[in-house]
């Protein structure tokens, strides 16, 4: 990707915005019932799904005590930066409150940001956090780009092919590169991955297109059956139940091949979740 490409990405795309317990290592969870962790998450509305409907997989995989706190702001208000600088909200006190208890296993973010020092909003929540949780594990989910009907004629403008293209400019230069490769180089001993949430509306819309869904889908429409439910691009139920999948997988590392939770629809959810995994870098993997 040329010098140009990364620029365009920067410029385009800063609107998207006990202690550590031991299955938390870089082990795949074996028996049937696991302890689960006790989780801050904090975002905005292509945040909040993933994070609510959490609690239903990962109870159903088996992770007994799962627990968590999700604390949401509409917009650029659910960005890192926006939570921390609002300091008189209710919001942030909110979020102070539960990281003042200690005992957060895990506490996730968007990727949310300014341009001027993206990785600011995520440092100063890390910084607060292991204050009363030395040994918490953060992760940074990356969103859709927005505006799913713009997709074509915005990743034309910025010299790339395709949304995909686009999106993966996104997660590798932008996510990766210039907010957790900082962060990781400012805290050593804190784990920090990421989740590719924004994958999941992007693979299925272009398998809706392509005709390789098993289901009726409307690219636009009723939660229950859309991709998208307005223009803006929130989530339809096909997409939460596949972004899910992979928040478990990358949180809690369950096999997706063997995973037996009913995701309502007849189309392989777990193998599309899946196959975004594989695809993910390892390197930003928990």
């Amino acid at each position: 990707m040329n010098k140009m490409k990364i620029l365009s990405v920067g410029l385009m795309l800063t609107f998207l915005s006990c202690s550590k317990r031991e299955n938390l290592k870089d082990e795949t969870p074996q028996s049937s019932v696991q302890q689960g962790y006790n989780m801050l998450l904090i975002g905005n509305s292509f945040f909040k799904p993933y994070a609510e409907h959490l609690d239903t997989l990962a109870l159903q995989a088996g992770f007994v005590n799962h627990r968590s706190t999700v604390i949401k702001r509409g917009g650029d208000l659910g960005r890192p930066i926006n939570f921390w600088n609002d300091s008189s909200s209710s919001e942030h006190k909110s979020i102070k409150a539960v990281l003042d208890k200690g005992n957060v296993d895990v506490f996730g973010m968007t990727s949310g940001h300014d341009p001027d020092d993206r990785a600011e909003g995520q440092r100063a929540w890390i910084k607060y956090a292991l204050q009363s949780n030395p040994d918490v594990t953060i992760f940074i989910a990356t969103p859709c780009v927005d505006f799913p009907e713009e997709w074509d004629q915005r990743a034309q403008e910025h010299g790339f092919g395709s949304i995909q293209e686009l999106y993966e400019g996104f997660v590798d230069l932008i996510v990766h590169d210039t907010i957790v490769d900082q962060l990781r180089s400012e805290f050593p001993s804190t784990k920090i991955f990421t989740i590719p949430t924004g994958w999941a509306a992007i693979n299925l819309n272009q398998m809706n297109e392509d005709g390789s869904l098993l289901d009726n889908i409307n690219f636009m429409g009723p939660k229950a059956n859309s991709i998208f439910t307005d223009k803006k691009g929130h989530q339809g139920q096909i997409v939460i139940e596949t972004g899910t999948l992979i928040w478990l997988n990358s949180i809690y590392k369950v096999d997706l091949s063997t995973n037996k939770y009913v995701t309502g629809f007849k189309t392989n959810l777990h193998q599309v979740a899946l196959q975004i995994m594989d695809k993910h870098d390892v390197n930003y993997k928990l």
